[in-house]
Protein backbone atom coordinates (compact mmCIF):
# COMPACT_ATOMS: atom_id res chain seq x y z
CA UNK A 1 0.00 0.00 0.00
CA UNK A 2 1.26 3.15 -0.88
CA UNK A 3 -0.49 6.60 -0.49
CA UNK A 4 0.91 9.46 -2.31
CA UNK A 5 -0.22 13.17 -1.10
CA UNK A 6 1.29 15.15 -3.55
CA UNK A 7 1.54 19.34 -3.71
CA UNK A 8 -2.02 19.25 -1.10
CA UNK A 9 -3.80 22.26 -0.84
CA UNK A 10 -7.33 23.18 1.03
CA UNK A 11 -8.27 26.88 1.51
CA UNK A 12 -11.68 28.22 2.75
CA UNK A 13 -12.35 31.83 1.80
CA UNK A 14 -8.73 32.16 0.89
CA UNK A 15 -7.18 30.98 3.89
CA UNK A 16 -4.80 28.13 3.52
CA UNK A 17 -5.92 25.02 6.17
CA UNK A 18 -3.41 23.09 4.34
CA UNK A 19 -0.94 24.39 2.57
CA UNK A 20 1.13 22.61 -0.30
CA UNK A 21 1.64 18.94 1.70
CA UNK A 22 3.73 16.71 0.28
CA UNK A 23 4.55 13.44 1.59
CA UNK A 24 4.67 9.50 1.02
CA UNK A 25 2.83 6.95 3.40
CA UNK A 26 3.50 2.85 3.15
CA UNK A 27 2.01 0.67 5.69
CA UNK A 28 3.11 0.96 9.18
CA UNK A 29 1.59 4.12 12.26
CA UNK A 30 2.18 7.72 11.28
CA UNK A 31 1.16 9.67 13.93
CA UNK A 32 -0.29 13.56 12.62
CA UNK A 33 0.95 15.83 15.13
CA UNK A 34 -0.30 19.09 16.25
CA UNK A 35 -2.47 21.39 17.82
CA UNK A 36 -5.67 22.35 17.45
CA UNK A 37 -6.46 24.27 13.71
CA UNK A 38 -3.50 22.84 12.59
CA UNK A 39 -5.06 21.23 9.58
CA UNK A 40 -4.78 17.48 10.44
CA UNK A 41 -9.06 17.22 10.54
CA UNK A 42 -9.15 18.99 7.18
CA UNK A 43 -6.35 16.84 5.80
CA UNK A 44 -7.76 13.78 6.88
CA UNK A 45 -11.00 14.83 5.40
CA UNK A 46 -9.37 14.74 2.09
CA UNK A 47 -7.93 11.54 2.38
CA UNK A 48 -11.23 10.16 3.04
CA UNK A 49 -12.38 11.63 0.33
CA UNK A 50 -15.05 13.91 2.36
CA UNK A 51 -13.08 17.15 1.01
CA UNK A 52 -12.21 18.26 -2.40
CA UNK A 53 -8.60 19.75 -2.73
CA UNK A 54 -8.46 23.18 -3.77
CA UNK A 55 -4.63 22.10 -5.60
CA UNK A 56 -2.74 19.29 -5.82
CA UNK A 57 -3.64 15.40 -5.41
CA UNK A 58 -3.82 11.99 -3.41
CA UNK A 59 -2.44 9.02 -5.21
CA UNK A 60 -2.93 5.53 -3.88
CA UNK A 61 -1.23 2.84 -5.75
CA UNK A 62 -0.85 5.19 -8.91
CA UNK A 63 -4.19 5.84 -8.78
CA UNK A 64 -6.24 9.25 -8.03
CA UNK A 65 -8.44 8.42 -4.83
CA UNK A 66 -11.24 10.52 -6.30
CA UNK A 67 -10.90 9.19 -10.07
CA UNK A 68 -11.04 5.95 -7.76
CA UNK A 69 -14.19 6.27 -5.91
CA UNK A 70 -16.05 3.20 -4.25
CA UNK A 71 -13.45 1.43 -5.13
CA UNK A 72 -11.20 3.62 -2.83
CA UNK A 73 -13.38 3.78 -0.49
CA UNK A 74 -13.50 0.28 0.59
CA UNK A 75 -9.77 0.55 1.28
CA UNK A 76 -10.21 2.93 3.95
CA UNK A 77 -11.27 2.98 7.64
CA UNK A 78 -11.96 5.88 9.24
CA UNK A 79 -12.70 6.96 12.70
CA UNK A 80 -13.59 10.96 13.14
CA UNK A 81 -13.23 12.97 16.25
CA UNK A 82 -17.01 12.94 16.92
CA UNK A 83 -19.03 9.73 15.01
CA UNK A 84 -22.55 9.26 14.98
CA UNK A 85 -24.58 6.58 16.75
CA UNK A 86 -27.85 5.67 17.36
CA UNK A 87 -27.78 5.86 21.43
CA UNK A 88 -30.74 3.39 21.90
CA UNK A 89 -28.70 0.49 19.36
CA UNK A 90 -27.01 -2.07 21.45
CA UNK A 91 -22.83 -2.43 20.50
CA UNK A 92 -23.36 -5.27 18.64
CA UNK A 93 -26.54 -4.00 16.77
CA UNK A 94 -25.04 -0.77 15.94
CA UNK A 95 -21.98 -2.91 14.31
CA UNK A 96 -24.31 -4.68 12.28
CA UNK A 97 -26.10 -1.67 11.26
CA UNK A 98 -22.52 0.03 10.34
CA UNK A 99 -21.56 -3.31 8.36
CA UNK A 100 -25.27 -3.23 6.23
CA UNK A 101 -24.42 0.60 5.32
CA UNK A 102 -20.70 -0.69 3.87
CA UNK A 103 -22.13 -3.83 2.31
CA UNK A 104 -21.02 -6.15 3.98
CA UNK A 105 -22.53 -9.46 3.52
CA UNK A 106 -25.05 -10.42 6.34
CA UNK A 107 -23.56 -13.79 7.32
CA UNK A 108 -19.90 -12.33 6.71
CA UNK A 109 -21.18 -9.49 9.08
CA UNK A 110 -22.28 -11.40 11.77
CA UNK A 111 -18.68 -13.34 11.81
CA UNK A 112 -16.63 -10.08 11.64
CA UNK A 113 -18.37 -8.07 14.40
CA UNK A 114 -18.09 -10.77 16.70
CA UNK A 115 -14.24 -11.25 15.72
CA UNK A 116 -14.28 -7.18 16.38
CA UNK A 117 -15.95 -7.23 19.33
CA UNK A 118 -13.39 -9.71 20.92
CA UNK A 119 -10.59 -7.29 19.58
CA UNK A 120 -11.67 -4.48 21.05
CA UNK A 121 -12.40 -5.93 24.57
CA UNK A 122 -16.17 -4.99 24.24
CA UNK A 123 -17.82 -9.12 24.08
CA UNK A 124 -19.03 -8.48 27.43
CA UNK A 125 -21.44 -5.38 26.78
CA UNK A 126 -22.36 -6.49 23.22
CA UNK A 127 -25.77 -6.02 24.39
CA UNK A 128 -25.36 -2.80 26.14
CA UNK A 129 -26.57 0.41 24.37
CA UNK A 130 -24.49 2.52 22.95
CA UNK A 131 -25.78 5.50 25.30
CA UNK A 132 -24.43 3.55 28.30
CA UNK A 133 -20.74 2.82 27.32
CA UNK A 134 -17.74 5.07 28.83
CA UNK A 135 -16.09 7.39 26.37
CA UNK A 136 -13.20 5.13 26.54
CA UNK A 137 -15.86 2.02 24.66
CA UNK A 138 -17.58 4.35 23.00
CA UNK A 139 -13.76 4.79 21.20
CA UNK A 140 -13.62 1.12 21.11
CA UNK A 141 -16.54 0.80 19.46
CA UNK A 142 -15.50 3.94 17.41
CA UNK A 143 -12.71 1.72 16.06
CA UNK A 144 -14.55 -1.37 15.30
CA UNK A 145 -17.06 0.15 12.77
CA UNK A 146 -13.57 1.82 11.36
CA UNK A 147 -12.54 -2.25 10.81
CA UNK A 148 -15.92 -3.63 9.31
CA UNK A 149 -14.51 -3.74 5.73
CA UNK A 150 -10.62 -5.21 6.80
CA UNK A 151 -9.67 -1.71 5.63
CA UNK A 152 -5.91 -1.46 3.95
CA UNK A 153 -5.56 2.15 5.31
CA UNK A 154 -7.21 3.40 8.70
CA UNK A 155 -7.83 6.87 9.36
CA UNK A 156 -8.28 8.13 13.20
CA UNK A 157 -9.10 11.95 13.94
CA UNK A 158 -8.35 12.45 17.59
CA UNK A 159 -9.02 8.97 18.81
CA UNK A 160 -7.98 9.08 22.57
CA UNK A 161 -9.69 12.78 22.94
CA UNK A 162 -11.57 12.50 26.56
CA UNK A 163 -10.17 9.38 27.57
CA UNK A 164 -8.11 8.98 30.65
CA UNK A 165 -4.60 7.63 30.84
CA UNK A 166 -5.56 4.01 31.61
CA UNK A 167 -7.75 4.35 28.36
CA UNK A 168 -5.12 6.00 26.27
CA UNK A 169 -2.84 3.31 26.91
CA UNK A 170 -5.63 0.78 26.07
CA UNK A 171 -6.02 2.28 23.06
CA UNK A 172 -2.42 3.00 22.08
CA UNK A 173 -2.10 -0.74 22.35
CA UNK A 174 -5.25 -1.78 20.72
CA UNK A 175 -4.06 0.67 17.57
CA UNK A 176 -0.32 -0.97 17.35
CA UNK A 177 -2.12 -4.45 17.14
CA UNK A 178 -4.26 -3.26 14.59
CA UNK A 179 -1.65 -1.71 12.52
CA UNK A 180 0.75 -5.09 11.58
CA UNK A 181 -0.43 -5.25 8.16
CA UNK A 182 -2.02 -1.96 6.80
CA UNK A 183 -1.40 1.88 6.61
CA UNK A 184 -2.44 4.01 9.74
CA UNK A 185 -2.55 7.22 9.95
CA UNK A 186 -3.31 8.74 13.46
CA UNK A 187 -3.83 12.44 14.20
CA UNK A 188 -3.46 13.56 17.94
CA UNK A 189 -2.29 16.69 20.01
CA UNK A 190 -1.07 14.78 22.66
CA UNK A 191 2.78 13.44 22.01
CA UNK A 192 2.73 10.16 24.17
CA UNK A 193 -0.55 9.02 21.93
CA UNK A 194 2.12 8.37 19.13
CA UNK A 195 5.66 8.87 20.92
CA UNK A 196 5.84 5.29 20.93
CA UNK A 197 3.55 3.67 18.67
CA UNK A 198 4.02 5.61 15.59
CA UNK A 199 7.25 4.40 13.23
CA UNK A 200 7.00 8.13 11.71
CA UNK A 201 5.80 11.28 13.25
CA UNK A 202 4.37 14.02 11.53
CA UNK A 203 4.75 17.52 13.08
CA UNK A 204 2.26 19.81 11.62
CA UNK A 205 1.39 23.93 11.78
CA UNK A 206 -0.32 26.48 10.09
CA UNK A 207 -1.34 23.53 7.34
CA UNK A 208 2.49 22.59 6.23
CA UNK A 209 4.65 19.83 7.82
CA UNK A 210 7.34 21.19 9.95
CA UNK A 211 8.94 18.22 10.70
CA UNK A 212 9.16 14.58 9.40
CA UNK A 213 10.74 11.47 10.19
CA UNK A 214 10.91 8.89 13.15
CA UNK A 215 10.48 10.23 16.51
CA UNK A 216 14.14 9.55 17.19
CA UNK A 217 14.73 11.75 13.82
CA UNK A 218 12.51 14.64 14.63
CA UNK A 219 13.39 14.97 18.23
CA UNK A 220 16.95 15.37 16.99
CA UNK A 221 15.96 18.92 16.24
CA UNK A 222 16.47 19.71 19.35
CA UNK A 223 19.56 18.49 19.38
CA UNK A 224 21.76 21.27 21.04
CA UNK A 225 19.12 23.00 22.51
CA UNK A 226 17.57 21.28 25.42
CA UNK A 227 18.88 22.24 29.28
CA UNK A 228 18.51 21.78 32.97
CA UNK A 229 19.69 23.88 35.26
CA UNK A 230 18.68 24.11 39.58
CA UNK A 231 17.42 27.51 40.39
CA UNK A 232 16.46 29.30 43.79
CA UNK A 233 12.38 29.38 43.47
CA UNK A 234 12.41 33.16 43.80
CA UNK A 235 14.14 33.01 40.01
CA UNK A 236 11.73 30.67 38.33
CA UNK A 237 9.17 33.22 36.87
CA UNK A 238 12.27 35.34 35.46
CA UNK A 239 13.38 31.89 33.59
CA UNK A 240 9.59 31.43 32.73
CA UNK A 241 10.00 35.42 30.73
CA UNK A 242 13.23 35.01 29.30
CA UNK A 243 13.00 30.74 27.72
CA UNK A 244 10.79 28.40 27.22
CA UNK A 245 10.30 26.65 30.20
CA UNK A 246 9.25 23.03 29.58
CA UNK A 247 9.07 21.76 32.73
CA UNK A 248 9.39 22.20 36.44
CA UNK A 249 9.88 19.99 39.35
CA UNK A 250 11.14 20.79 43.62
CA UNK A 251 14.23 19.91 44.18
CA UNK A 252 16.42 19.98 47.41
CA UNK A 253 18.30 23.15 46.27
CA UNK A 254 15.26 24.50 44.78
CA UNK A 255 13.63 24.35 41.32
CA UNK A 256 14.92 22.03 38.51
CA UNK A 257 13.75 23.57 35.23
CA UNK A 258 13.87 21.99 31.61
CA UNK A 259 14.65 24.84 29.33
CA UNK A 260 14.87 25.03 25.32
CA UNK A 261 16.96 27.70 24.09
CA UNK A 262 19.12 27.85 21.25
CA UNK A 263 22.39 29.10 23.75
CA UNK A 264 23.12 27.86 27.00
CA UNK A 265 20.69 29.83 29.34
CA UNK A 266 23.26 29.68 32.32
CA UNK A 267 26.93 29.00 33.11
CA UNK A 268 25.69 26.10 35.67
CA UNK A 269 23.00 24.73 33.11
CA UNK A 270 23.90 21.08 31.72
CA UNK A 271 22.47 19.58 28.00
CA UNK A 272 19.80 17.01 28.11
CA UNK A 273 18.98 14.58 25.47
CA UNK A 274 15.82 15.88 23.60
CA UNK A 275 12.90 14.24 23.74
CA UNK A 276 9.72 14.59 21.16
CA UNK A 277 7.41 16.68 23.11
CA UNK A 278 10.67 19.13 23.67
CA UNK A 279 9.90 19.86 19.70
CA UNK A 280 6.62 20.08 19.78
CA UNK A 281 6.52 22.34 22.61
CA UNK A 282 9.28 24.38 20.70
CA UNK A 283 7.50 24.88 17.74
CA UNK A 284 3.94 25.04 19.05
CA UNK A 285 4.94 27.86 21.24
CA UNK A 286 3.24 25.99 23.92
CA UNK A 287 5.25 27.07 26.99
CA UNK A 288 5.37 30.03 29.15
CA UNK A 289 7.86 32.75 28.08
CA UNK A 290 7.59 32.98 24.18
CA UNK A 291 5.47 32.15 20.94
CA UNK A 292 8.00 32.13 18.45
CA UNK A 293 9.75 28.71 17.84
CA UNK A 294 12.98 28.08 18.33
CA UNK A 295 13.33 25.66 15.30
Amino acid sequence: MELLIDGLTKTFQGAAAVDHVTYTMKNGVYGLLGLNGAGKTTLMRMLCTLLKPSDGRIVCNGEDIFAMGAQYRKLLGYLPQDFGFYPDLTVKDYLLYIASIKGVHKAVARKRVNELLLKVGLSKVQEKKMKKLSGGMKRRAGIAQAMLNHPQILILDEPTAGLDPNERIRFRNLISELAADRLVLLSTHIVSDVEYIAGEILLMKDGQFLHTGTPKEVAAAMSDKVWSLEVPADEVSKYNREYKVANSRVNPGGMLLRILSQTKPHPDAWEETPSLEDVFLSCMGEKAGEEDALL
